[in-house]
């Protein structure tokens, strides 16, 4: 125990109280010995309100992104509530095109909830940034009355900076367009949903959540003209073309065999009566370009190890309704509609 501290902090069979979050010596010993000790940077270890940062060495824009994490259960396959914090954060600062720089990260934590399950989740933020570059550098924690909470709640704010003259958007698509992913789709929203209802089938099936930035530097290296970048989460990438067709004001035309999902993942949707175009993921990516670059822009997402499984999956169309369209495999058509109600609630 350090001096000053009430009792020593019980990683293994502790527990949660009020008193973490009072603004008391309890709440300084659970900053200092979890949060500080996975966490801790130059830039974190300031200990003020808020974090002094170096201004950016060239000319752009601030990109700012902020996330709210919810999933249940908190552990996954492949995953937890704290690299998807991580992650997702960093995806949404790095599809404006901008540089992910750093992380703010506020925890709402229910009394009663163990401390070894919030260690553990701390400790996979920590490697989730480190492994990005990408630092948490300020920090919050409150805690709520048992019966108040669910656990754990992460709420994470990104901070990049994009270079001037780089524009990209979900208006930004226009008729002639190439529409690509950048894998297989739905990996995570089912393994979620397998933890969730205790299914296991003949293959695992394991969260896809990553940080993209690596990759989307990759795409933006080719100098192609790259209109949209989008990472298809809640609502799948049904509901993020619907999205980018409304942004934009065109339609869009996708092929159904083209679309990249694991047969096991299919397998798993069928059995479940999911649409996997309507699932979850996190760390794929949706990219619009110019139909000329299209040949290069796929080449680099195959060539990285994020990307191996890209392909181009339709084109945008003029349409003045906005519609979403797949051509399915016995060469019908069929609207790809936005998501009515809510398929997988609490999905990340």
């Amino acid at each position: 125990m350090k001096p000053g501290y009430v009792r020593p902090l019980d990683l293994k069979q502790g527990r949660v109280d009020m008193t973490h979050g009072a603004g008391g010596r309890a709440m300084v010993q659970l900053i200092a010995e979890l949060f500080a000790r996975h966490l801790g940077n130059e830039y974190l270890g300031q200990g003020n309100d808020g974090a002094v940062l170096p201004a950016p060495t060239f000319a752009g824009k601030l990109v700012m992104a902020t996330d709210s994490h919810v999933v249940s259960p908190l552990f996954f396959p492949g995953g937890d509530i704290g690299c998807l914090s991580v992650h997702g954060t960093i995806n949404d600062v790095a599809v404006m095109g901008a540089t992910p720089l750093y992380l703010a990260a506020g925890f709402i934590l229910e009394e009663g909830f163990p401390l070894a399950d919030l260690a553990r989740i701390v400790a996979s933020m920590a490697r989730a940034a480190r492994e990005a570059g990408v630092p948490v550098v300020t920090g919050d924690t409150k805690v709520v009355e048992r019966g108040k909470g669910d656990g754990i709640f992460i709420a994470t704010t990104g901070v990049g900076v994009l270079p001037e003259g780089r524009d990209i958007g979900g208006a930004r698509a226009r008729p002639g367009d190439a529409i690509l992913v950048s894998g297989n789709l739905g990996d995570h929203g089912v393994a979620i949903m397998s933890q969730r209802e205790n299914l296991s089938f003949d293959a695992p099936i394991a969260s896809d959540t990553a940080a993209l930035h690596g990759l989307i530097a990759a795409l933006l290296d080719t100098g192609a003209d790259i209109r949209v970048l989008r990472d298809p989460t809640r609502g799948g990438l049904a509901a993020t073309l619907n999205e980018i067709a409304t942004q934009s004001g065109v339609g869009m035309m996708l092929e159904e065999k083209a679309i990249p999902i694991h047969p096991v993942v299919a397998a798993a949707c069928e059995f479940l009566g999911l649409d996997p175009l309507y699932v979850a993921n996190e760390g794929k990516l949706v990219c619009v370009c110019a139909a000329a670059d299209a040949d290069r822009v796929l080449a680099a997402l195959r060539a990285h190890p994020l990307g191996a499984n890209a392909a181009r999956i339709g084109a945008v169309i003029a349409d003045h309704h906005h519609f979403v369209q797949l051509t399915t495999t016995l060469g019908g058509r069929r609207i790809v509609d936005w998501l009515a109600g809510d398929q997988l609630p609490r999905i990340c």
